[in-house]
């Protein structure tokens, strides 16, 4: 289609499709790869099972664990890395609770949804900023006037998806408190602090809020799939402080690092080892700002994702003893296990970037623009064709979001609806996106079920969209009170780059660092007390 529809050389197809499948393997495959890496560490060691023992003693009920794990963490894994992380690790996670492999990648998949806006510090309404020339600040309060009714909406949808109408109605109150927690706080950051930590405090409120829910709430019944064992809650005995700890030391250490790797002044420290390889055939690619492609590969191998959490894996076998030739070992395993999805994401990266490059990406989003007065009905839609192609809020925003903004302007709306459509509609595709299916199969054993998975995940991805598409309609035209003014010295301004965090970064590394000597200090004392 690239050489003989849309008339690309075949040589720029050849290195468009190669840079594609670096960027698949880097950075992110080496994130699927490392986190599936810990994942396998920890239950080699032993220490997963009694994660999955504390989990259990929380609740057995399987919807109670989806909407900890995969809704809460999960939230948290994306705005802290985002690129395939949280659904690699979640899904791990449920499967290793005991969930059927299809609906651990299908509600890790239905949860990584509204969180997208925000993740990775913010990264894709940063870079909405950037390619639009709108102050992200504002860009993320929009998104903030609309991704609610999303995030107001997926606590329940999973448990439906898991459970039915009726499984729902018998945990309401977790999903309740679950579903407040997160927006109420995920819009007051958004407001008042920036683009860059809502998910991040949004996820950690509602997880805190959902666990002290649990001490005082228990569902009526416990709800296991159909054919599993009923879960005796007296069978297994609570777990002291110190095994707790142990238990969770991997995925503790996890967070911690992937926490303090995103923050903006200890990242740009990362990023500056950084290889540059470039691929020069690629410069003679005009954009339509009449710029060349970049051609450059950046190999920032300290700064990525994947990483911060091999630094988690070291720092777990410092902590937890494990021996440098089992965890060799564990690798070599991981690596035989990870080749197939290795290939098919490397493939379909490859796919992204060559219809980007081809114009079949520009082309797609042009054919929505001329639809006039009805341009807000489907402007999310040019995020979601984005999301699907590209398996990045990231990479939608930085192709259409400026192609928003011009629509807007042209039709006398507000930019800032139509740019922040382009994320709250691209994060809708997330979960059908043929990256994060790809990252879903391997993270939950399902590689070659990958179209069973996207028909799962289609029709909610566009039931949605259709919510999405509707409230940009109403708010361009009956609910304008909902945007925010637009300062006309920002229609034409930069975007000067990540919004900064002031103190917020440092702090957390100290905490983090406190946190580290805690779990030095409970592990040294296991050993003692064992000899």
């Amino acid at each position: 289609m690239a050489v003989f529809a849309y008339r690309m050389p075949a040589g720029l197809a050849g290195l468009a499709t190669l840079y594609g499948a670096l960027t698949g393997l880097f950075p992110i495959g080496w994130i699927v790869l490392s986190a599936v890496f810990l994942y396998n560490l920890s239950v080699k060691c032993g220490s997963f099972a009694t994660l999955c023992r504390s989990i259990e003693s929380i609740t057995g009920d399987r919807r109670l664990q989806a909407l900890l794990i995969a809704f809460c963490f999960g939230a948290f894994l994306e705005g802290c890395a985002g690129f395939g992380a949280p659904v690699a690790i979640t899904a791990g996670m449920l499967v290793g609770l005991g969930f059927q492999p299809v609906y651990a990648a299908g509600i890790c998949l239905l949860a990584n949804s509204t969180p997208v806006a925000y993740g990775s510090i913010g990264i894709p309404i940063i870079t909405a900023g950037k390619t639009s020339g709108l102050d992200p600040n504002l860009i993320g309060l929009m998104a903030a006037h609309q991704l609610p009714i999303l995030s107001l909406v997926t606590p329940l949808w999973l448990i439906v998806f898991m459970s039915g109408w009726k499984g729902a109605r018998e945990v309401w109150p977790a999903i309740v408190v679950t579903a407040l927690t997160y927006t109420i706080t995920m819009v007051l950051v958004a407001t008042y602090m920036g683009p860059a930590l809502p998910n991040i405090l949004s996820s950690l409120v509602s997880l805190v809020a959902l666990t002290l829910l649990l001490r005082v709430w228990k569902p009526a019944t416990i709800w296991r799939f159909p054919g599993e064992k009923e879960h005796d809650e007296t069978a297994s005995k609570p777990l002291e402080f110190v095994e707790l700890i142990r238990g969770w030391t991997p995925f503790l250490i996890l967070i911690l690092c992937v926490g303090n790797w995103g923050m903006p002044g200890i990242h740009s420290i990362l990023d500056s080892v950084t290889h540059v390889f470039k691929f020069g055939g690629l410069s003679r690619i005009i954009l339509e700002n009449h710029k060349p492609l970049s051609n450059e590969f950046k190999f920032g191998w300290l700064s990525a994702a994947g990483t911060s959490i091999f630094a988690g894996v070291f720092l777990t076998m410092a902590f937890l003893r494990i021996p440098l030739k089992q965890a060799g070992e564990v690798f070599g395993a991981t690596l035989v296990q990870l080749r197939n999805p290795l290939i098919t994401i490397a493939s379909i990266v490859a796919f992204a970037y060559l219809a980007n490059d081809s114009g079949m990406t520009v082309a797609m989003g042009r054919a929505l623009v001329v639809t006039g007065h009805y341009f807000p009905l489907v402007s999310p839609i040019v995020g979601w064709i984005g999301v699907f192609v590209s398996g990045s809020d990231t990479s939608a925003n930085a192709l259409f979001s400026n192609m928003q903004k011009q629509a807007a302007l042209h039709l006398h709306l507000n930019p800032l609806l139509t740019v922040s459509a382009n994320t709250a509609g691209g994060v809708t595709a997330k979960m059908i996106s043929p990256q994060s299916i790809a990252v879903a199969c391997a993270s939950a054993r399902m590689v070659g079920e990958e179209g069973l998975l996207f028909r799962t995940a289609l029709p909610h991805s566009i039931g949605f969209l259709a919510i999405m598409c509707a409230l940009t309609y109403l708010q361009a035209y009956t609910m304008p009170w909902m945007i925010p003014p637009l300062p006309a010295a920002s229609v034409e301004a930069a975007a000067s780059g990540p919004v900064p965090l002031g103190t917020a970064g440092w702090t957390i590394l100290a905490i983090s660092l406190a946190l580290l000597a805690v779990l030095a200090l409970v592990n040294a004392n296991r050993k003692t007390a064992k000899a």
